[in-house]
């Protein structure tokens, strides 16, 4: 049986350049993406020939395909199919380039209506979503409070990371709020209602994979695994007619991974082991949960969620992150979310998961 890819998982970065955030499989055949430590991948004796593998960078993090490819067709149209989808998601949702479509947008004057691109309108129709679903836990508006707290594009560079004063909090929470945006479905357009600033770090990499992986279906593959940043999601299957395996480390303790076999299925993860900051005994962390206007207080570490689509995926994990251990395990149980959901607690670290999660082990 092959050897899993092993998962750790690093933040959505959506820069335009890279260097940020490394995620690359090492030569064992174990991938971890995590924001330390490189190496490119060295191909397995074990590995058939017809198992190959594309990396590259972007999108502030490094990339990975690893592509069946038995009638050994050239590299170089997949390669250039992959890093044009991921220019475009930059092109279109990075927070970090001002000419994006999302930067205009957040710059548009008040009352404006704007024809958006349609992986854009995919993108921030599905944000909405989950934001209605979740009572605003999760919110795309949230961009305001992330650069207040010092973990956005327009943080301030001198302060860095830090608490904001009272008066600042609340000025920026004025702006937060995903119910003033207004969709129009047929026409494709969305209203920017004035000061509105749309951030889509918790859903836009979990796209990019799956617009990576609608382009390599468009040049004929079927059996491939896709990874941005550490988000993956398995199409078809391994040669030998095997499903592609995925060792998930809980973090709680990563020396025993939980191995789940993937077809057809996508996978992401939220967590706060990388961006945070502590200040006064406490750890804040980058996940901001909008109705509060602060960082979440609660002791989830990270949140893996499985989904067909990993938008969703994306999505979901931020959702449930913000939700915390008890309301995100309900939520995600009740909607038949596969979810594992891993806690610092005073007893130490615990992990619980939902009834589709557990279906999915082996």
């Amino acid at each position: 049986m092959p050897a899993p890819v092993r998962v750790s998982f690093a933040p959505a970065l959506l820069q335009g350049s890279a260097g940020r955030g490394l995620a690359a499989p090492v030569s064992t055949g174990v991938a971890s993406f995590a924001v330390s430590g490189y190496a490119p991948q060295a191909v397995r004796r074990s590995d058939p020939a017809a198992l190959q593998t594309l990396t590259g960078e972007a999108m502030g993090t490094t990339w990975s395909v690893r592509l069946h490819n038995p009638d050994f067709r050239p590299l170089d149209e997949a390669r250039q199919a992959i890093e044009a989808a991921l220019a475009l998601v930059v092109r279109q949702m990075s927070n970090w380039e001002a000419g994006s479509d999302i930067s205009r947008f957040n710059r548009a004057e008040p009352g404006s209506w704007h024809a958006l691109p349609p992986e854009f309108f995919t993108v921030l129709a599905c944000a909405l979503d989950w934001a209605q679903a979740s009572g605003g836990a999760w919110d795309p508006t949230v961009g305001p409070l992330v650069d207040l707290w010092g973990f956005g594009p327009r943080a301030e560079k001198e302060q860095g990371a830090g608490i904001p004063d009272a008066y600042a909090l609340r000025r920026a929470r004025e702006r937060v709020g995903y119910q003033h945006i207004v969709l129009d479905l047929a026409g494709r357009r969305a209203l920017q209602p004035g000061a509105v600033h749309v951030d889509f770090s918790g859903i836009a990499k979990g796209y990019s994979v799956d617009l990576v992986a609608e382009r390599l279906q468009a040049l004929g593959h079927t059996d491939f695994l896709v990874e941005v940043g550490g988000e993956l999601r398995a199409c078809g299957q391994r040669p030998g007619n095997q499903p592609w395996r995925v060792a998930v480390a809980s973090m709680a303790d990563q020396s025993t991974p939980l191995a789940l076999p993937l077809r057809d299925m996508a996978i992401a993860t939220s967590g706060d082991h990388w961006h945070a900051f502590e200040q006064g005994g406490r750890r804040y962390s980058h996940t901001i949960d909008p109705r509060s206007g602060e960082p979440v207080a609660h002791g989830l570490t990270s949140v893996t969620v499985l989904h067909a689509e990993c938008m969703q995926a994306d999505a979901l994990a931020t959702v449930l992150t913000v939700l915390g251990p008890r309301e995100g395990l309900d939520f995600a149980e009740q909607r038949g979310v596969a979810a594992l959901l891993c806690e610092r607690t005073a007893q130490g670290p615990a992990m619980a998961m939902t009834t589709a999660f557990a279906a999915l082990l082996p």
